[in-house]
């Protein structure tokens, strides 16, 4: 069972560096540019995929690897109370856009991460980050989903298995982190 884990892992790694490094890099370039532009980075998705967000957005402020000034990653699943009052109010699909409107400004980089790219929260955030003129980027699986027709930039990793997916989204998430570290 390892060994089978270990290599459907590997299979999937070569296809991503076999079809998807063109868009990690032009990933790595909205991140970069985000920030040497004074911009935020803001980061959501559900479950897995927020657990991912946090991760992402810790690294931008906190450190990934050198030791550089605190950046604005910010991930949107993280204020408990945002996150039940307007789920409350509003309803749970709107838990990332309401806080895009009030934090996000023209500029700013949304990522939103969902496996199977059709998370209607994370869809609506692509939604209100657009009509904020912010930029996005996508991290999702299987064949995109509807957050195809919502990002600058949608990374699909190939495979219709979550854990593979979520493995993959991590990776990216390390190199956009090491390409800002790169900056300083």
């Amino acid at each position: 069972m390892v060994i089978e884990e270990l290599k459907d892992h590997q299979n999937i790694i070569q296809k991503v560096i076999d079809t998807l490094a063109p868009d990690i890099e032009k990933a790595c370039d909205m991140i970069t540019t985000a920030i040497k532009n004074g911009n935020k980075v803001l980061v959501a998705g559900n479950g897995g995929s927020a657990a991912d967000a946090q991760h992402i957005a810790a690294e931008l402020s906190g450190r990934f690897v050198k030791d550089r000034k605190a950046l604005p990653g910010i991930a949107l699943t993280t204020d408990t109370s945002a996150l039940t009052s307007i789920a409350n109010d509003y309803g749970y699909e709107y838990v990332f856009s309401r806080q895009l409107e009030a934090l996000a400004q023209p500029g700013d980089l949304f990522i939103g991460i969902s496996t199977s790219g059709n998370s209607q929260g994370v869809l609506n955030a692509f939604k209100t980050a657009k009509a904020i003129n912010c930029n996005t980027l996508g991290l999702s699986g299987r064949d995109g989903g509807q957050m195809n027709g919502l990002c600058d930039l949608n990374i699909i990793i190939p495979s219709t298995i979550t854990a593979r997916i979520q493995e993959m989204h991590i990776l990216i998430g390390h190199i956009l982190c090491k390409a800002v570290d790169d900056l300083f």
